[in-house]
C-alpha cells in the first residue's frame, strides 16, 4: 500500500508555515529546559523605567550563537501603580545558583535552575547597584542615594548591618580578594573602602575632583578608574596609597547635554587583560578607548547608536557590551550584533551579566562592572 504524506495535499506556503510553527514549538520546548551553555542575562527596564528598550523581564541571549535571543524570564519589581520599576543592578551568587536584581524599592532573588523567584524584599531607603562577595554569600546593597549601605545575607535577604557613609550611596564593587568593598557616594569626592571582616569603613581614596559616578578596579586592587561629575574622561586613584594619581580628559570631543545621568561620562570598564580602558561619552554617543597604563594614551573612538550609560566585557575579553545594545568585538572595534528580543525589538540596558551554565547551574559568572581579571587566578 502506498504511503501518502500530508504535505502532498497542502500548498507549499502552508507546508512552510507548519514547518516554521514546528520549529518555533521546538525552540520553546528547548527554552523551557534547564540551560547549558554561555549566556548574557539582561535585566529590563534597565534604562530608567523605559519599556521601549526591551520591556520587562530578564532576557537571555546565547553568546556562542551570535547573541541570539533565547528566552524572557518573568521578574517582579513594580511601582505601586503596577508599572515595572527601574532595574538598578544585577549580580550572581554561584553557591546559591541565583541571580539578584534590584529595583528602586526592592530586591528579588531568582533561582537559575527553576527560573522562579525565591523571594522579593523591599528595603528601607530603597535599593541601588549592589555587589556580591566572591564567596557568593554576602552582599553590599546601597540605599537609593541615602547616606548608608545595607550589608545583606544573600540566602535570606536579611540585613546584617548598616554602614553610614556620606549622603548619596550609589555604585558598589566587592573587591576580587573579598577583603574590601569599594563604596562610591555621589555626594562625596572620596571613594570609601569598607573592611569586610568588620563591615566598617577602613579608609578612603582621593579626593577626586568631584562626586564619584561609575568606576572599576583592577584585579590586584591597586588602582581604581573613576568617572566623576562634570568630567568627559576619568580619574585614577591609587588604592594602596589612597592618593589620586591622574585626571584624563577625552581629547577632540566637546562636552554637551546628555539625556540621562547628568554627566558627560557615565560608564567605564577595563578589558579583562587590563590593557585598555573604555569610557562612555553620552553627548557624542561614543565609546572612547584608552591605554590602561600611564600616561593613559587615547587610542580610538567607537560610534554608537544611542547614548551609552554603562559598559562591561565578556570574561574572555572578546566582546564589549555598552548599554546602548551593541555587541562590539573588542579587538577589531567592530559592531557585530544588536541585541534583539523575541519581537525583534532592540534591547538596551545598563544591567547585564554573563553566565556559564550546565543543566541550569551556573559554573562561572562575569560581572556588571568591567573589572580587571589579569591576576584573578593568582
Amino acid at each position: 500500500m502506498k504511503t501518502t504524506h500530508a504535505s502532498s495535499f497542502l500548498p507549499l506556503g502552508a507546508v512552510i508555515l507548519l514547518m516554521s510553527l514546528a520549529a518555533h514549538a521546538a525552540g520553546v520546548a528547548r527554552a523551557s529546559e534547564p540551560l547549558t551553555g554561555h549566556y548574557l542575562y539582561v535585566a529590563t527596564p534597565g534604562i530608567r523605567d523605559y519599556l521601549g528598550y526591551g520591556g520587562h523581564g530578564l532576557l537571555v541571549f546565547d553568546i556562542d550563537n551570535h547573541h541570539q535571543f533565547v528566552k524572557r524570564i518573568p521578574t517582579r519589581g513594580f511601582h505601586q501603580d503596577g508599572r515595572p520599576s527601574n532595574v538598578k543592578g544585577i549580580d550572581v551568587s554561584l553557591p546559591l545558583n541565583s541571580v539578584f536584581i534590584t529595583t528602586l524599592q526592592s530586591m528579588q532573588r531568582i533561582d537559575l535552575g527553576t527560573e522562579k523567584i525565591v523571594w522579593e524584599r523591599p528595603y528601607p531607603g530603597g535599593c541601588d547597584r549592589m555587589s556580591i562577595a566572591p564567596d557568593g554569600m554576602t552582599m553590599y546593597l546601597p540605599s537609593l542615594e541615602k547616606d548608608f549601605w545595607n550589608v545583606v545575607d544573600c540566602t535570606t535577604g536579611d540585613v546584617i548591618t548598616q554602614i553610614k557613609v556620606h549622603s548619596r550611596a550609589h555604585n558598589t564593587i566587592y573587591g576580587p580578594s573579598g577583603k574590601q568593598v569599594y563604596l562610591a557616594d555621589i555626594g562625596s569626592p572620596l571613594l570609601h573602602v569598607a573592611d569586610t571582616a568588620t563591615h566598617k569603613i577602613a579608609r578612603t581614596v582621593g579626593p577626586f575632583s568631584a562626586g564619584i559616578r561609575p568606576f572599576t578596579v583592577n584585579s590586584d586592587e591597586s588602582l581604581a578608574f573613576v568617572n566623576v561629575n562634570e568630567l568627559l574622561g576619568f580619574e585614577v586613584g591609587d588604592l594602596k596609597t589612597g592618593k589620586t594619581v591622574a585626571s584624563i580628559q577625552v581629547l577632540g570631543w566637546e562636552k554637551g547635554p546628555v539625556r540621562r545621568h547628568g554627566n558627560p561620562s557615565h560608564g567605564i570598564a577595563l578589558t579583562p587583560d587590563e590593557s585598555e580602558l573604555w569610557v562612555s561619552d553620552g553627548h557624542n554617543m561614543r565609546m572612547h578607548v584608552f591605554s590602561a597604563k600611564a600616561p593613559y594614551q587615547q587610542l580610538t573612538t567607537i560610534p554608537l547608536g544611542d547614548m551609552p550609560g554603562w559598559v562591561t566585557f565578556s570574561v574572555d575579553g572578546q566582546y564589549a557590551y555598552p548599554s546602548s545594545g551593541e555587541v562590539i568585538h573588542a579587538k577589531t572595534r567592530k559592531v557585530l550584533y544588536l541585541l534583539q528580543d523575541e519581537n525583534q525589538n532592540y534591547v538596551s540596558s545598563e544591567k547585564m551579566i554573563e553566565l556559564f551554565l550546565r543543566d541550569g547551574r551556573a559554573t562561572k559568572a562575569g560581572d556588571q562592572f568591567g573589572l580587571g581579571r589579569l591576576h584573578e587566578a593568582e
